[in-house]
C-alpha cells in the first residue's frame, strides 16, 4: 500500500492497532481481574468506585446491598464477554493506573507504531486516541511504555462513554466535535475492526484497516476500506 492520504487528525485505535491484542486480553485483563474486589474494598469512600459500583449492580439487577463478591463475579462475567461495560471499564483503568505508577505493568506496541506517532507529531499532525478502554487507563497506558512517556503526543482521548459506542456513526460525529470541528474529511481514523472503520467512514472519515498478522482480524473482509499490515505502508501527511 502506496497511498499518501492528507489530513489534520490522526485517531486510532490501540487492541489491536497499537498493540497486541494478548496485551489486553491476556496482561492487563489478567493483572486487573484478581485486584477487582480488593481494590472494591480497599477504596469504600472513592467516588468513582462507589459509583461503579452502583452501576454495576443496577445494570446487572443486584440489590443495592449485595456483597463485593457478588459484583465482582458481575465484573469477571463482564470480562470474559469481553463486554464494554461502562463500570468494569472505569474499575479496570483506576486499577492499570496503579499498575502502571507502581511499575507493574509497562506498554509495549507494535515496532512500527512508536516511531510513525512520533514522526506524525514532529510533522504536526494531531493525534487522538478512540478506545473502549477508559480514558485514565488509556492516558495510563502511554506513560509507561518500552519507548518511554508518550502522553505528550496526544492531544485528546475518548471512550465509550464520553464518545458512544464504537461502531456507531454518530460517536465519531460527537468526536470530531470534540476536536475542535474540523472537516471530517480532514480526520483519519486507524483500526484493526471494519465495523468500527465502516461507522467513522459514514460520519466522512477517511479510514485505514490494520490487517496484522497474528490478530484476530487479520483475514477480515475490509470491503472499501484501505488495508494495510503496519503503519510502514502508508503515509499520512498535513497541509497545514
Amino acid at each position: 500500500m502506496t497511498d499518501t492520504l492528507h489530513a489534520q487528525w490522526v485517531v486510532l485505535d490501540i487492541e489491536g492497532t497499537l498493540m497486541p491484542t494478548a496485551g489486553v486480553h491476556v496482561v492487563l485483563y489478567d493483572y486487573a481481574r484478581p485486584r477487582l474486589g480488593p481494590w472494591i474494598d480497599a477504596h469504600p469512600d472513592d467516588l468513582a468506585v462507589r459509583s461503579a459500583v452502583a452501576r454495576t449492580k443496577a445494570e446487572a439487577g443486584l440489590p443495592e446491598d449485595a456483597t463485593t463478591a457478588e459484583v465482582v463475579a458481575v465484573l469477571h462475567g463482564w470480562m470474559s464477554a469481553d463486554r464494554k461495560a461502562a463500570p468494569l471499564k472505569d474499575l479496570q483503568g483506576l486499577i492499570w493506573q496503579d499498575g502502571y505508577a507502581r511499575g507493574d505493568l509497562v506498554s509495549e506496541y507494535f515496532p512500527d507504531v512508536v516511531p510513525a506517532l512520533r514522526a506524525w507529531h514532529s510533522a504536526g499532525l494531531r493525534l487522538a486516541v478512540f478506545s473502549s478502554g477508559s480514558v485514565a487507563g488509556q492516558i495510563a497506558s502511554f506513560s509507561t511504555t518500552t519507548e518511554g512517556d508518550l502522553t505528550g503526543l496526544f492531544r485528546h482521548h475518548f471512550d465509550t462513554v464520553n464518545a458512544g459506542p464504537k461502531r456507531e456513526a454518530a460517536s465519531y460525529a460527537a468526536i470530531a466535535e470534540g476536536l475542535g470541528g474540523p472537516t471530517p474529511g480532514r480526520i483519519v481514523f486507524l483500526s484493526d475492526v471494519p465495523a468500527e472503520l465502516d461507522a467513522a467512514a459514514a460520519a466522512g472519515w477517511q479510514t485505514i484497516g490494520l490487517a496484522r498478522d497474528g490478530e484476530p482480524f487479520a483475514a477480515a473482509d475490509f470491503g472499501a476500506h484501505r488495508v494495510a499490515k503496519s503503519f510502514d505502508e502508508f503515509r499520512i501527511v498535513t497541509d497545514d
